[in-house]
């Protein structure tokens, strides 16, 4: 298990910045991920369903959630994991992974939207749990100019 950096490293994150910055923030969901049977949907708030106009013109969606099931501060101080939860993976720290344990527990997956109803929006897939918490939605656009010179490690 990993430890919080400390001591240096914060002074010079604080030498680094030229304007104030908040430390810590509010961040409060704007819908749930509802799972049954085959059906996979992003419930929104109703104090949101205005946020929704136009979302029915586009066909993918990146969502932001919560990992709601490893909000733990022991899981919170992992900072190394084998990939994939694959032994034969090096151990790896969680900023070059998925892995679901961080020290900040926002995940962020890229759906095909396959309908919106109401406040309802019906997605083919997701890899979060029943429950998990959405932080927010942003509608997809691909990069305009393809991604050059990609490189990724063994295991991917």
């Amino acid at each position: 298990m990993g430890e919080y950096a400390s001591g240096n490293n914060d002074s010079q994150m604080q030498s680094i910045r030229r304007d104030p910055v908040k430390t810590d923030f509010q961040i409060y969901p704007i819908g749930f991920i509802e799972k049954s049977n085959d059906i996979t949907e992003i419930i929104i708030s109703s104090t949101f369903t205005d946020a929704l106009l136009g979302l029915d013109s586009f066909s993918h969606i990146h969502v932001i959630y919560w990992f709601h099931q490893n909000d733990t501060p022991e899981k919170r101080k992992i900072l190394r994991v084998h990939p994939r939860k694959n032994k034969q993976n090096p151990l790896t720290g969680v900023f070059a992974t998925h892995s679901p344990v961080r020290p900040n527990l926002l995940a962020m997956s890229i759906c095909r939207i396959l309908s919106i109803k109401s406040n309802r929006i019906r997605i083919h897939e997701i890899d979060a749990h029943h429950g998990s918490p959405v932080m927010d939605i942003k509608c997809y656009i691909p990069p305009q100019k393809p991604l050059q010179n990609i490189h990724l490690p063994d295991w991917v």
